[in-house]
């Protein structure tokens, strides 16, 4: 096979070997940052505010109950906007097609968890693992059911009263839980820094990518 003379120095010029490839790789893009700590944001001010209506020693230590309501409602009605923003970020959309991809190397890391086995080869997973993926698909189908039934409580004439006292038991109930289940994701976040410096600056250390993510290639990103 023949070359075109010069073509041999373009390739190895414009394709770094891997031991000159940048020691950080980019996960995440600036929108997708943006939409993670706007919807934090909001989500912490609607659980704060929903202690602050729920506790009484915290709702007597507060006080200013309307306005607590208020933030509520409104913190609780935005929460899907910054996602909705976040579809126009083509990295956004790419990553939201990986997080609804379940695989059989997401079954294996569920099993491996399951067993205890903290060995990463053991784990194998994408730029998401298994967990990262039930975790997103249960948040936004929780954050659902609290918009649906946190609008029929606030607007009383939506429906009769059955429904809405359905409608806040349900709210009452599935905010406990959220809370519950925010307070395990910000643990497994404290326990790796690099994943926090990944959703902070947008990169992470290639190390960590290939042990924490092997099945995921940053270069085709």
């Amino acid at each position: 096979m023949t070359s075109t003379p010069g073509s041999a120095g373009r390739t190895a010029a414009t394709t770094p070997r891997p031991s000159e490839r940048p020691a950080r790789v980019r996960r995440f893009s600036r929108a997708e940052r943006w939409v993670h700590r706007t919807t934090a944001a909001l989500m912490l001010l609607c659980v704060v505010t929903a202690a602050c209506l729920y506790v009484p020693d915290l709702a007597e230590l507060v006080g200013r109950r309307h306005l607590v309501v208020t933030l509520h409602e409104w913190s609780g009605l935005l929460l899907p906007v910054p996602f909705l923003l976040g579809l126009a970020s083509r990295p956004f959309r790419k990553d939201l097609r990986r997080l609804n991809r379940f695989g059989p190397h997401d079954r294996r890391w569920l099993r491996a968890v399951r067993r205890r086995d903290r060995d990463p080869g053991a784990r194998p997973a994408g730029k998401f693992n298994a967990g990262q993926k039930l975790y997103a698909g249960w948040i936004a189908g929780a954050v659902l059911v609290m918009l649906g039934t946190g609008l029929l409580m606030w607007f009383t004439h939506l429906a009769p009263l059955v429904w809405r006292t359905g409608a806040t038991f349900v709210h009452d109930w599935l905010a406990l839980t959220i809370g519950i289940v925010l307070i395990g994701h910000i643990r497994m976040a404290l326990a790796d820094p690099e994943a926090r410096r990944g959703m902070r600056t947008g990169s992470v250390e290639r190390p960590w990518a290939r042990r924490e993510h092997p099945l995921w290639d940053p270069d085709d990103d």
